[in-house]
């Protein structure tokens, strides 16, 4: 009876815990409200400090906050931002032409300047500075406070792609000096269209207009981006108009949205990818190959895109996708075969498994931890015993920087779609941790494409492809990774919402969104 009564009360327990999340999540300024448009997000940012971080929750935020030199638009053209104008005046040197209309958020006018700052101290981040790593620091000259040029220690065919990175936004050098340890927590400045104005750690970022922005005003007064975690308490409260936009909508809930005549469902190509690393440089098994190529047939990627995807993406038979210059369209995905499996665990003398692994993921998805169970079921089949450890989004960026899993999964969008940026932070020898190769990957031959390709014209254009899908052929191989998916942009819009769109990378342009009675 005490038994009994005990998981009663666990169940009214769970109940609340529930419904206080809900009633918690539901409180703001949704309603008839149209000076605020609220967006839910599935985990909080990092740092607003944007060059200490590059990923998907703090950039869609930044990104209504700080300018970038050059814009790459929802079609993914280059368009004039901070630098109204660029020529090539040498061999691999650009001349910009500045704004002179332009202040920054603490009332700082923007000069070249400041660009000269923030291109020398991202070139110094060991978790951006590969974005401009082209960049030759003694060649970036002040010609006035609003020409500035920059070359690159080489030819570098995607540098102004670059410049679009939202990793290279503009900061203002007093700003980010003068706050020390507590920039990009209590003090955030840029340019943007939106002025950082708090965070509640795990609850809400809010911005709110800029009405001194250089560009067109934003269609709100402010923007409240909330942490929900759960996609079904996204889902609850884009039905309940608790919020106006959800990103990130499950594949469970796609058709939930689909079948609301309030709501709108935005399903677009993405040009990320979804992986499962390996790191190369753990003491275990994992450093034979034979171990990694038994793990890629184990997993039976097919599956998990159709049962748990539900058939949002399609397999990845390689690190990047077909969006993304550079692409190899001759690789095969790896079948899913357990006799193939075994049999690679025999040729590295591992016949019954009898080792195990730490598989990290982290909290800000329910897909990727339903795929983590797949895959500690699947290895269980070889005699693999895999340690599952959920973290909190930040804790887990941490940890897997520092090589403390020897699994994890994760995604990768090449914003830039240059296999540049898809290939050289994730394999090359020199990005280990933060800026991207996670995975501790190391191939000579690899670094010696990679910068090939990097460091050849973009009018050569063929140069580059080719290095770029030899490189891809040795990667397919060696399987730093398990190739999982494409990605997808999926966000669920309450259809009082207008303006919003799309933008390839998921990082999206919301200057322009409103919300209409």
């Amino acid at each position: 009876m005490e038994r009994k009564r005990n998981r009663l009360l666990k169940s009214l327990f769970a109940f609340i815990a529930i419904a206080l999340l809900i009633t918690g999540c539901s409180s703001g300024n949704g309603g008839s409200d149209t000076s605020t448009l609220i967006v839910a997000n599935g985990s909080d940012p990092v740092t607003f400090d944007i060059q200490a971080t590059n990923d998907q929750s703090t950039t869609r935020i930044a990104r209504q906050i700080y300018d970038t030199l050059i814009k790459q638009s929802n079609d993914l053209t280059l368009e004039p931002a901070l630098a109204v104008s660029w020529e090539e005046v040498a061999e691999n040197v650009f001349e910009f032409k500045l704004r002179d209309d332009v202040v920054f958020h603490n009332g700082e006018p923007f000069t070249a300047k400041d660009v000269e700052y923030t291109i020398k101290r991202a070139i110094a981040s060991p978790t951006i500075g590969h974005i401009v790593g082209s960049v030759d620091p003694d060649s970036i000259k002040v010609i006035d406070d609003y020409t500035i040029q920059i070359g690159t220690l080489g030819a570098f065919g995607p540098f102004l792609t670059h410049l679009a990175h939202p990793a290279t936004a503009i900061l203002n050098e007093k700003a980010v000096t003068e706050a020390g340890e507590d920039y990009g927590t209590l003090v955030v400045v840029g340019t943007g269209p939106f002025k950082f104005e708090s965070w509640t750690t795990g609850d809400k970022v809010v911005a709110t207009r800029n009405d001194d922005y250089w560009g067109d005003a934003a269609k709100v007064d402010k923007i409240e981006f909330r942490t929900i975690a759960d996609p079904s308490v996204r889902l609850i409260e884009l039905e309940t108009g608790a919020v106006h936009i959800a990103y990130d909508i499950s594949p469970p809930d796609i058709e939930k949205v689909r079948s609301n005549d309030t709501l709108t469902l935005l399903n677009t190509p993405n040009l990320g990818a979804e992986y499962m690393g390996i790191n190369m440089a753990s003491d275990t098994p994992l450093r034979d190959k034979n171990v990694r190529k038994a793990i890629a047939h184990a997993v039976d990627v097919k599956s998990i895109i159709e049962t748990i995807y539900l058939n949002v993406g399609s397999q990845m038979t390689g690190p990047i996708n077909e969006l993304v210059f550079g692409y190899n369209d001759k690789l095969s995905a790896y079948d899913y075969d357990l006799d193939k499996a075994k049999q690679y665990l025999v040729d590295a003398g591992y016949p019954d498994g009898g080792f195990t692994l730490t598989l990290q993921v982290g909290d800000n998805s329910q897909e990727r931890i339903k795929v983590s169970q797949v895959v500690k079921a699947s290895l269980a089949e070889l005699g693999i015993t895999v340690d599952v450890q959920q973290l909190e989004w930040s804790s887990y960026l941490d940890s897997t920087s520092k090589g403390e899993a020897d699994l994890f999964l994760l995604g990768w969008t090449t914003v830039t779609t240059d296999g540049d940026y898809g290939l050289y932070p994730l394999f090359h020898s020199s990005q280990f941790g933060s800026a991207g190769n996670r995975s501790f990957y190391a191939n000579d031959k690899v670094d010696a494409l990679l910068e090939a390709g990097r460091f050849t014209s973009s009018e050569d254009s063929d140069a580059r492809l080719a290095a770029y899908q030899e490189a891809q052929e040795i990667i397919h191989d060696e399987l730093p990774w398990i190739f999982l998916q494409t990605r997808e942009n999926v966000t669920g819009i309450s259809n009082r919402v207008k303006g919003f769109e799309h933008h390839p990378t998921g990082s999206y342009f919301l200057v322009d969104v409103s919300v209409s009675d």
